[in-house]
């Protein structure tokens, strides 16, 4: 079973869960999950993935236990992932898992903090475009995460900082970027425009959909310790 773990980084507190490995021979992996998902998004593979390494899943802000101050940007949430590198509670470096908006969020961790991420996968996202804005609606009922997060997170996405695409570039660590096919709502255009950005990368494709991970959980596990234990 996971352990709850709570993480307090200035004035935010970030909540996760921790799988630890009975004998860590590797540096602990870091997932962060997509919008509107929590660490809890993680179960169906983080046991396996912590075959030989403690893995941790952290909830971004305005998710699940950690806090929802109300502000939210790729950036901020990017600071506060930082700041929990910083702290040392994971040791010394991590290999860094994201998925969608937790993808691009790990690739602004790896672009500022090389020497906290040692190798970086990223689960179905591509380079940044413009594209026309189509918000989604919220859902009736009651969130797991604050809704802010789509009304503020999802503009900066469609209009996206020219810039991205020269942050994405100084990423050092050896990336594996995962696509989930023909099936996946990220064309496969924006895929390999990542991956010519980013100078050490590389491309598998699991025909999954955008859920890599839930809906194809052994290729994700498989591909993703094959390329950790290389």
């Amino acid at each position: 079973m996971p352990q709850d773990v709570r993480l307090s980084i200035g004035d935010i507190t970030l909540a996760g869960r921790k799988w630890p490995a009975d004998d860590p021979a590797s540096p602990p992996l870091l997932l962060l999950p997509a919008t509107g998902e929590t660490a809890a998004d993680w179960d169906q593979v983080a046991l396996a993935l912590s075959a030989s390494r403690t893995v941790f899943a952290l909830n971004l802000r305005g998710h699940g236990a950690s806090d929802w101050p109300g502000t939210y940007s790729i950036q901020l949430m990017a600071d506060d992932i930082i700041g929990a590198l910083n702290s040392g509670f994971f040791g010394s470096s991590v290999d860094l898992v994201g998925h969608s908006l937790g993808g691009l969020v790990a690739c602004a961790v790896a672009a500022a903090r090389p020497d906290h991420v040692q190798r970086l996968v990223l689960e179905d996202i591509g380079l940044l475009h413009p594209r026309p804005p189509d918000p989604p609606e919220r859902p009736e009922g009651t969130l797991d995460f604050d809704w802010c997060v789509v009304e503020q997170v999802r503009p900066e996405i469609d209009r996206f900082d020219p810039r991205w695409a020269d942050v994405v570039a100084t990423i050092g660590a050896p990336t594996l970027i995962l696509t989930g096919g023909p099936t996946s709502p990220i064309p496969r255009d924006r895929i390999d425009d990542l991956a010519r950005r980013i100078p050490h990368s590389t491309v598998i494709t699991i025909d999954a959909g955008h859920l890599i991970h839930n809906n194809e959980p052994a290729a994700f596990v498989d591909s993703v310790l094959s390329f950790l234990n290389a």
